[in-house]
């Protein structure tokens, strides 16, 4: 029997190197200046967090003040594995041959996707992994798609400017990507789109998809979005949801 047979998934504990160990590796910063009393400090930090054998393996002088931590502790706390349920997006994801097709076969017409960086957003990545031909790791863009015309607006579009194109082009969806979260500036950026949308009446034939590490499929649906992808997602996982999602909202 191995390892993971002898796990009991109601009561699932961190491991490093013996199973159910409780070992914890954590890493923080403090504005403190570097030294033995820095250490001494995420020491207790970490026993106070609820960690015992508390060890600074780590530590880095990040400047004037301010110090950077590696710390190991063990937990003594426990997850039931067995009671989690997390929202997902719930499809079958097709691949790129099979979403051309489904297209083909079910819409009937070219489905047009716009995509952007809205607000002051200015990282692209995600948005480009989506969009763009060459996509990423091996996963082709929604350019590429036979029966989709993708556009790629870039970052740091405005909601009004991205409202107005879908207006312009005849959108059939609209792909969002946040990456900048700080302070959650995410949140009233994206509902301020979803906010728009209802008031030019076109809310309901648009389907509305927003991205990025700290969004999950919860979350978008919380603020207005039909999906949320986070990170790991590729252009057949968001794809395969909007077309489906026309046909199940008969938007062809």
């Amino acid at each position: 029997m191995n390892e993971i047979q002898k796990v009991d998934l109601t009561k699932v504990k961190p491991y490093g190197d013996t199973m159910n160990d409780g070992a914890v590796q954590l890493s923080f910063s403090l504005p403190v200046p570097y030294g033995d009393e820095a250490n001494e400090a995420a020491r207790q930090l970490a026993k106070k967090m609820g960690f015992e054998e508390p060890a600074v393996v780590y530590s880095h002088d990040l400047g004037i003040n301010y110090t950077y931590f590696v710390v190991y502790g063990k937990t003594i706390h426990t997850v039931d594995y067995s009671s989690i349920e997390v929202p997902k997006v719930d499809v079958d994801v097709m691949e790129k041959h099979d979403i051309e097709e489904y297209i083909k076969d079910n819409i009937k017409r070219d489905v047009v996707i716009l995509g952007a960086c809205t607000g002051t957003d200015a990282h692209t990545v995600g948005i480009d992994a989506i969009m763009n031909m060459k996509g990423y790791a091996g996963h082709y863009g929604l350019e590429r798609y036979e029966g989709i015309q993708a556009y790629n607006l870039g970052s740091q579009v405005p909601n009004e400017e991205l409202v107005a194109k879908a207006i312009e082009m005849k959108a059939d969806a609209l792909l969002v990507s946040q990456v900048v979260t700080q302070k959650d500036v995410h949140i009233p950026n994206l509902t301020e789109l979803v906010e728009l949308l209802e008031a030019e009446g076109i809310r309901d034939r648009i389907v509305l998809v927003c991205g990025g590490p700290r969004l999950s499929h919860e979350l978008a649906k919380e603020l207005g979005y039909d999906a949320g992808f986070g990170s790991g997602s590729y252009a057949e996982d968001v794809a395969t949801f909007v077309v489906n999602e026309i046909v199940k909202r008969n938007l062809v």
